[in-house]
């Protein structure tokens, strides 16, 4: 059966009581909370807070999938991972996620980083050096969350900064969040993407998109090929959490407007 959640992106500003009937209102089992100084969700919360924050979301019958943080582990700057990660162990999330955030050059410029290693790109860029360096520093009663996105957007991407962290941090708690959109506008198969990412694989995200500019879309009336994704995770029983962008794309429809439609949309 599918196991279906979704961001509280989708839902920018509300508070914890709407969340929790948009839930149980939709058949939803889970949760990424979006963590920011204007939501319920963030760091702020003192342990009160966030012991009464965990037991309404639990008593609900709900899991939380992830912290959503806006950490870069590859930036140059210093991050609050670990502050993120304590609030996911407070919370019981399972991770808390994060973003690449490599600073990546532009096709033809200089390079804004050095390269390791041969000149091929193949070697680890010094963003993902710093992303190395932070995941084996970090506590590890829950996981860092990479999502597919930004400067590692596509499959082959990821793959290769998570094998560099298994040879190099093999006790390490990382696994990946599977934009599945961000793979396909990249230009790889639902397919492609996921062989490319099964052994670390937490759970996968999804949206319907336009893929005359990969912008998100009303689901069903886009083009990415949903079919297929289920497809290929036919035999598995990885969440599905719908990452609806209201907060960056307030043109799309209400999250109970999509919910509705993702039912509709990943069983037809």
């Amino acid at each position: 059966m599918t196991k279906l959640a979704f961001s509280t992106l989708g839902c920018p500003g509300a508070p914890l009581d709407h969340v929790l009937k948009l839930a149980k209102g939709n058949n939803i089992a889970g949760l990424e909370l979006r963590t920011a100084d204007d939501e319920f969700t963030n760091v702020g919360l003192d342990a009160t807070q966030r012991r009464d924050l965990r037991t309404r979301i639990e008593d609900a019958g709900l899991e939380i999938l992830a912290v959503n943080s806006y950490v870069k582990l590859c930036a140059v700057e210093e991050q609050p991972l670990e502050a993120h990660l304590e609030l996911a162990a407070d919370l019981g999330a399972r991770g808390v996620r994060v973003f690449p955030g490599d600073d990546v050059p532009e096709p033809g410029s200089a390079p804004a980083y050095p390269t390791l290693g041969d000149a091929a790109g193949d070697s680890p860029t010094a963003g993902e050096i710093r992303a190395l360096d932070r995941v084996t520093t970090a506590p590890t009663d829950v996981r860092i969350l990479l999502e597919t996105h930004d400067s590692h957007s596509a499959g082959a991407k990821m793959a290769a900064l998570c094998k560099l962290l298994d040879a190099e941090a093999p006790s390490h708690n990382s696994k990946v969040i599977w934009d599945s959109a961000h793979t396909w506008s990249h230009g790889e198969t639902p397919a492609e993407a996921f062989e490319l990412l099964k052994p670390w694989i937490d759970f996968v995200q999804i949206k319907d998109e336009d893929s005359t500019d990969y912008k998100p879309v009303p689901i069903g009336t886009g083009d990415y090929p949903i079919a297929e994704l289920l497809q290929v995770l036919q035999d598995s029983d990885y969440w599905l959490s719908l990452e609806w962008e209201l907060k960056w794309h307030p043109h799309l429809p209400p999250l109970e407007e999509a919910l509705s439609a993702t039912w509709t949309w990943i069983s037809a």
